[in-house]
């Protein structure tokens, strides 16, 4: 039996006010390193939750998310605004 060592999964989120958040990038292995770089380059505050960016893996670019993750996506949303001060 053989263990495939875990493959960084990044999924990037844009929120814009109106509708619900779109899938803006998402990517395995190098691909999702590369997202989490650009994304600490840049500022972007980031949260470490795995199942959150699996579910959202499958949701194809450019698209809302799904209802069904509306209330995991608002709390980290809500948590990493409070973080930075933009939100009290």
């Amino acid at each position: 039996m053989s263990l495939e060592p875990k493959r960084a999964l990044a999924v990037a989120l844009r929120y814009e006010g109106k509708g619900a958040p779109r899938v803006i990038a998402k990517g395995r292995g190098l691909v999702g390193e590369r997202i989490l770089e650009t994304a600490a380059a840049h500022g972007v505050p980031m949260e470490h939750n795995p199942a959150l960016a699996e579910a959202l893996s499958r949701v194809e670019l450019e698209e809302e998310i799904p209802e069904p993750l509306y209330l995991a996506v608002a709390e980290i949303l809500g948590f990493l605004l409070r973080a930075s001060g933009r939100l009290r």
